[in-house]
């Protein structure tokens, strides 16, 4: 494999080890599992560091500094697995961390699905993703950036009268892996944000919303009065909120709330639901689970993208993919060992989904929010979501839920203290459009999405 420059030996990254270190950790390790007679073993070591500073109202709450380390090793004894993990780097811990994950294999039942990743499977090469872009800022600095964003969310309107706090964090890491079936990488990585959360209206008829940007690099994080402008008119728009009569009507999901739809995806069609047979949608690879309008790409090879990397947490080699096209289900998301329990291939998705983009093949670049609303004609437009009413063995969905009524594609006041109900399988194939207006979650991409009904649980 080659070896990339080793960006955890720059001066300004903030770490307390470096690469080569990391790998002499790792090397160590492996060498001493086989010396106990270990048939295969793995280990990473890692490195996280970072501030978070919160203020409240103009002052000072919280400064929070964070640094943490971590060498963790499995064994292999056959198809017996133990594992085990260190905080401290001594020669001593190290021997005493394998010995333990050795001794925890020894008597583990054996599992025919456990075991490294097939060499033929290994990454062989390591691309740079631009990943990591460490930001060197003080305290104060930090602090002065909280309280600009919180200042342009009080300074909105009069009827902003509370907050319950901005923040920033700057966190960065960086980790070197290995195991006995060739393979070995490793990278730093970076993520940035700042947020607030302001109160508007007094009384019983307070709202509060909030507002946040992440980013891997700090110059591309959204300025701190845009973000606190954002989240007040958020706040503001949910003054004098009311409740609605129960009804069964077409939804539209705000582009972040739509994320959260096809994270239930995601989840469904994951190794562990599958091999544990707890999903919805079992046995679903090939057949028509979206309309024929919707389709799915995974790409990690996204430069700056919080869902890229090189390879999986297994060091699978991942590619660019289409998981749904027209509507039907092209791919799982699975590791080697869910993929051995289902007897299919591993397709790079141990430690989760990469860069994922849900996209219809009718949206146009006019669809922004506007149009989104005049699709949705006389319908709930939901902001925002409560509870965890999501049963993921049979689909079924109901949420607490608060947003706007819309009446001809107008809104026509917000709403609040209802529940949406249905069940996701029918909510996937209900997928009316998806509008232009994307917004990346995490490693989720993916507009508003309009589903054609579901019921409104009111007054």
């Amino acid at each position: 494999m080659k070896k990339p420059d080793s960006n955890a030996s720059r001066p300004d990254s903030g770490f307390a080890y470096s690469r080569p270190f990391f790998e002499e950790l790792v090397d160590s390790a492996l060498a001493h599992a086989k010396k106990l007679g270990a048939t295969d073993a793995g280990a990473e070591a890692s490195e996280g560091c970072g501030l978070s500073v919160s203020v409240r109202k103009g002052a000072l709450e919280t400064v929070e500094r964070n640094r943490d380390k971590s060498l963790g090793i499995t064994v292999y004894m056959g198809k017996r697995r133990g594992n085990a993990s260190t905080s401290d780097f001594s020669k001593a811990a190290i021997q005493q961390t394998v010995q333990a994950a050795y001794d925890i294999a020894r008597f583990t039942a054996e599992d025919p699905a456990a075991g490294l990743p097939s060499s033929k499977d290994i990454a062989k090469r390591q691309v740079d993703l631009d990943l990591f872009h460490p930001w060197a800022i003080t305290s104060e600095d930090a602090a002065q950036i909280a309280m600009e964003c919180e200042a342009a969310a009080l300074q909105t309107s009069k009827l902003i009268t509370n907050s319950e706090g901005a923040g920033v964090s700057a966190q960065q890491s960086h980790f070197f892996s290995a195991h006995t079936n060739g393979f070995r990488g490793g990278y730093a990585s970076s993520r940035h944000s700042l947020s607030v959360a302001p109160i508007a209206g007094k009384g019983s008829g307070m709202q509060r919303d909030a507002w946040y940007s992440s980013m891997r690099s700090a110059d591309e994080l959204a300025s701190p009065e845009s973000v606190g402008r954002y989240a007040a008119q958020r706040a503001l728009s949910r003054l004098k909120s009311r409740k609605i009569p129960t009804i069964e009507c077409p939804v539209l999901f705000e582009s972040p709330l739509a994320a959260g739809l096809l994270g239930g995806f995601v989840q469904a069609v994951s190794g562990g639901a599958l091999y544990r047979k707890s999903t919805f949608l079992l046995d679903s690879l090939g057949k028509q689970v979206f309309p024929k309008h919707i389709q799915l790409l995974e790409d990690p090879f996204v430069k700056r993208g919080k869902g890229s990397s090189p390879f999986d947490e297994e060091g699978v080699r991942v590619k660019a993919r289409t998981v749904v096209d027209a509507g039907r289900v092209e791919g799982y998301f699975l590791s080697s060992y869910s993929a051995r329990k289902l007897g299919m291939k591993t397709t790079g998705n141990a430690g989760g989904s990469h860069n994922l983009v849900l996209s219809s093949s009718r949206t146009r670049p006019g669809d922004d929010l506007d149009a989104m609303l005049k699709k949705l004609g006389t319908g709930l437009f939901v902001i925002e979501l409560m509870g965890q009413g999501v049963n993921y063995v049979t689909g079924d969905y109901s949420r607490g839920a608060s947003g706007f009524w819309v009446e001809n594609g107008e809104i026509a006041f917000p709403v609040e203290e209802i529940t949406i109900a249905g069940n996701l399988k029918d909510m996937f194939k209900g997928i009316q459009a998806i509008g232009a207006d994307t917004y990346n979650y995490g490693a989720k991409t993916v507009g508003s999405i309009l589903i054609n009904k579901m019921k409104v649980a009111g007054s």
